[in-house]
């Protein structure tokens, strides 16, 4: 059985999954026009979040060596 593929944009947005299955990422809004936010909402967006636990079982299809 050959290898399955991992969908290449969600492997760019989904740090890892955790050993209790959920699914963390990084926060959105943190690419480009940094300028007009402020300090402290750029530092808080650093911080990684899980995805909603609706989601986790078709992000961990798209990603399954992850």
């Amino acid at each position: 059985m050959p290898k399955m593929k991992s969908h290449s944009g969600t492997k760019k947005r989904i740090t890892k999954i955790t050993k209790n299955g959920k699914v963390k990422r990084a926060r959105a809004f943190r690419s480009h026009i940094l300028n007009k936010m402020t300090t402290k909402r750029k530092r808080h967006l650093r911080a990684p979040v899980y995805a909603d636990k609706t989601n986790a079982p078709n992000i961990k299809v798209l990603v399954p060596y992850k």
